[in-house]
């Protein structure tokens, strides 16, 4: 519903400008821009060493959790009835709180999420201010993400604003 509303706003903006005066687009590859921006490069690696710090904590816990497991399977046919159903008790709460540890850590609003929004934003508004600059520079009426949902089918190279906009960053 959100996306045929922007692409009708699109059109309407189009032909009305066309019938008033010349349109100016713009477009960039905001994939691109991230890509080869230092700091965001910078960022993810942060995020890799923390997923990675992260990813290790759950291999231990998996490999305590399978380590008793294989214990109690050995065992279970002469422990006593009290004893099995503590050490199952055991095994369920320790899958449980292997559960916790995945969803706190990279669940939709867990840690990683938090952080990445935490590191990624600034870089994100930078990149954006730096975009509506030019576009104001060169008296754009459109300029548009080929790397998000609305994407050009053609467009000329003139208008790409990727090393422009990678330019301005390297020298701020």
């Amino acid at each position: 519903m959100i996306r045929l509303f922007i692409y009708s706003a699109i059109i309407f903006f189009t032909f009305t400008s066309l019938l008033i005066g010349q349109l100016k687009i713009g477009y960039v590859d905001s994939d691109t821009i991230m890509d080869n921006l230092p700091d965001v490069q910078d960022a993810r690696l942060k995020l890799d060493a923390l997923i990675q710090e992260w990813q290790n904590e759950l291999k231990k816990l998996e490999a305590d959790w399978k380590t008793k497991y294989d214990d109690y399977e050995k065992r279970k046919l002469i422990m006593t009835e009290q004893t099995r159903v503590e050490t199952e008790s055991e095994l369920v709460a320790i899958e449980n709180s292997i559960a916790d540890f995945r969803e706190k850590k990279f669940g939709a609003n867990g840690e990683l999420f938090l952080k990445q929004d935490e590191l990624m934003k600034p870089l994100q508004n930078k990149v954006f201010n730096v975009i509506e600059a030019i576009a104001r520079e060169e008296n754009l009426d459109f300029v548009f993400d080929r790397s998000g949902d609305i994407m050009m089918l053609y467009a000329k190279e003139e208008y790409d604003l990727t090393t422009k906009v990678l330019d301005r960053l390297k020298l701020e």
